[in-house]
């Protein structure tokens, strides 16, 4: 099983380059202090930044030099901002082995709290899945296993707690992206304990605000949300649009930062898990997770502008 305190260490030293000359080495939650981030704790690992980043489509299936080469810098740069969450599944094409050989060339997987998921039918091949996402992601330690979409919910929630127990993951959860599944999975997070869940949230699609999020703050169960950009829709909308003078008192200075500053402001203070495939974009979403967020009265100002366009 890892070391936390080295992980953050190391995360401290990536981190370095936002820190003032001679300020030396910190620990995560300092230099996290340091770099502006807004963070929240999340099991195991303790404070990180309210940003992370998602692999879906992005990193599912690149085949030469010229595909690893933007995902591997996209990578490093994330380290070096001291960013944290990365998330991933066996479901996203090659994605687990994609980052693991990532991690592995750029030797960053102790700055990262590492995400996955299991996707399957029956207790045997829950366990065959969870042993291939190690081997793939070429590391010993899961930071978060969670289910996804409830499959097989019970077999696989057995499983991980099983290997949480032993450990080799650091933290449970469950996860969907789709509305129909609201009722059941607020169902399973009151009668189960759990250390995280993920959902779909953007500007757009609030829907899980309503119970999913709250209900989260009362157990008290991390939150990661996936399709923060609202599918796209959202870029869709304010294509070619300046931004509004609100956007200014939050330090926004992209439609990407408003999406993601919303996201993150929301009381439960969820982590908001961007697709991120280009090193600029890891600049852009990190910087959501940096200064002022948007208090309840600009949070109802920035709903009535998108549901305007």
């Amino acid at each position: 099983m890892r070391t936390f305190d080295r992980r953050d260490i190391l995360a401290g030293i990536a981190a370095a380059p936002l820190l003032t000359a001679g300020a030396g080495l910190l620990p995560g939650s300092a230099v996290f202090a340091q770099a502006g981030y807004n963070t929240r704790p999340l099991v195991p690992a303790g404070e990180v930044p309210l940003v992370g980043m998602g692999t879906a489509r992005n990193y599912e299936n690149p085949q030469t030099e010229e595909d690893y080469a933007p995902l591997r810098a996209t990578i490093q740069r994330m380290a070096d901002l001291g960013g944290r969450v990365i998330d991933t599944a066996p479901s996203y094409g090659r994605a687990e082995e994609v980052m693991g050989r990532l991690m592995a060339e750029t030797g960053t997987r102790d700055s990262f709290y590492l995400a996955s998921k299991v996707g399957a039918s029956n207790a045997e091949e829950g366990r065959a899945q969870l042993e291939r996402s190690f081997e793939l992601l070429q590391t010993d330690f899961i930071d978060l296993m969670a289910v996804h979409n409830l499959r097989d919910l019970d077999n696989q929630l057995a499983l991980l707690r099983d290997a949480k127990a032993a450990g080799r993951i650091g933290a449970v959860g469950i996860t969907t992206s789709f509305k129909p599944q609201y009722d059941e999975f607020a169902a399973v997070m009151e009668r189960e304990e759990l250390d995280c869940i993920q959902v779909d949230y953007a500007l757009d699609n609030r829907s899980a605000a309503d119970r999913i999020l709250p209900l989260a703050a009362e157990r008290g169960m991390a939150v990661m949300i996936n399709l923060p950009f609202g599918r796209g829709r959202l870029f869709s909308a304010t294509e070619g649009m300046d931004l509004p003078d609100w956007a200014r008192e939050i330090g926004a200075e992209t439609w990407a930062q408003v999406f993601l500053k919303y996201i993150i402001s929301h009381p439960a203070r969820p982590i908001a898990i961007p697709g991120t495939d280009k090193p600029h974009y890891v600049d852009d979403n990190l910087g959501a997770a940096r200064g002022t967020l948007p208090d309840a009265a600009l949070r109802t100002r920035m709903e009535q502008f998108i549901d305007s366009l």
